[in-house]
C-alpha cells in the first residue's frame, strides 16, 4: 500500500526448488500451462499437476501462481506451505518493475500479497522464518503498485496493532481501509465500518460507519463472512435511531451514484494472520481485532 521498494529484502534462507517432474511430450511450457489449465477446467485438479510443473519452470507466471495456490490450499497435492511460499516467491524475485508484465498482473501482485502473509508469521519447522518488516514492504508495494486491495487491507491492520515495525496509527490504517473499501473489498468495508462507528484513535463517525458496515453486511457470502454480520448486528444494536436514520440515507444517496466495483476474491484460505480474515474468502469465526 504505498511508495513502492525497488529492491525488496529477500529471506536469508534459500529454499529448495520444487522437485522436477517429467513432461509427458511437452514440447513448450506455454503447451504445458494450457495443457494443465484445460485439466484444471475439467475438474481434474491432480493430473494438471504435472502439466503446470513443467511450465512453472519454463518460467510461466500463471503455472507458479496456480501450483502455489494448489499448495497452499492442498488442491490436487497435498497441502505444503513450503512449496507454495517457493512458488509465490519466486514471482517476486522474478518481478522487473521496469519491464513489468502487464498480461500476469492480478497473479504477480497475488503473489506478493501471499509472501507477505507467510512473511508475518513464517512456516513451522522449516526455514521459512517470519519477517513481519518484509511483509510490510511487500503489502507496501502491492498496495501502491498494483493497487491490491488485499495488501491496502492487511497493511492497514499493521498500522492498527503495530507490526512490522510500524508505529500503531488508526488515521492511516483507515485511510487505507478507505482505499480498499471503495474497490467492494468486504473486509475492509466492515473493518473501516466498525472503526468510525466506534471512534477507534479518532472522531467517531456513527452513521458513516454503519453505511459501511451494511455494504459489508449486505455483500457478504456463506459463513466465511460471519465475522463481518456479527460486526454489523453489534454495532447496529448499539446504533440510536438518528444513527441508523442517518446511515440509511446515506445509502440512499449512495445508491443515486455509480455503483462500487464489485471485488473479485481470491483464494488462499490458509492466510489468516494476526486474527484478522486476511483476504476476503479466508474462513473466519471471529471479526477483527479491536
Amino acid at each position: 500500500m504505498f511508495a513502492g521498494t525497488p529492491a525488496l529484502a529477500l529471506d536469508s534462507s534459500t529454499p529448495t526448488a520444487p522437485a522436477k517432474i517429467s513432461p509427458k511430450g511437452f514440447t513448450s511450457a506455454e503447451q504445458a500451462l494450457r495443457a494443465g489449465i484445460d485439466d484444471l477446467k475439467s475438474g481434474d485438479a491432480a493430473s494438471s499437476v504435472e502439466a503446470l510443473t513443467y511450465a512453472a519452470e519454463g518460467g510461466e507466471p500463471i503455472a507458479r501462481w496456480k501450483l502455489g495456490e494448489m499448495y497452499a490450499e492442498g488442491i490436487g497435492v497435498p497441502r505444503d506451505d513450503v512449496k507454495a511460499y517457493q512458488y509465490f516467491n519466486k514471482l517476486v524475485e522474478d518481478y522487473d518493475e521496469d519491464a513489468p508484465d502487464e498480461r500476469n498482473r492480478g497473479a504477480i501482485s497475488n503473489a506478493f500479497v501471499a509472501v507477505g502473509v507467510y512473511c508475518l508469521t513464517g512456516v513451522a519447522n522449516s526455514n521459512v522464518r517470519a519477517d513481519p518488516e518484509r511483509a510490510r514492504e511487500l503489502f507496501l508495494y502491492a498496495a501502491t503498485t498494483f493497487g491490491d486491495p488485499d495488501a491496502q487491507y492487511n497493511l492497514s491492520h499493521m498500522y492498527i496493532v503495530g507490526a512490522g515495525g510500524l508505529a500503531r496509527d488508526n488515521i492511516v490504517a483507515v485511510r487505507w481501509l478507505m482505499l480498499a473499501s471503495s474497490k467492494g473489498h468486504r473486509p475492509s468495508q466492515a473493518l473501516l465500518g466498525h472503526m468510525l462507528f466506534v471512534g477507534d484513535g479518532l472522531p467517531p463517525q456513527r452513521a458513516r460507519g454503519l453505511m459501511w458496515l451494511t455494504i459489508a453486511k449486505n455483500g457478504a457470502e456463506g459463513s466465511k463472512d460471519d465475522w463481518i454480520r456479527d460486526l454489523y448486528q453489534r454495532d447496529f444494536a448499539a446504533a440510536g435511531e438518528d444513527d441508523r436514520r442517518a446511515a440509511a440515507a446515506m445509502l440512499d444517496e449512495r445508491a443515486k451514484g455509480p455503483p462500487l466495483p464489485s471485488f473479485i476474491s481470491r483464494s488462499l484460505q490458509m492466510l489468516r494472520p494476526l486474527g484478522v480474515p486476511m483476504v476476503a474468502g479466508a474462513p473466519s469465526s471471529s471479526g477483527p481485532a479491536e
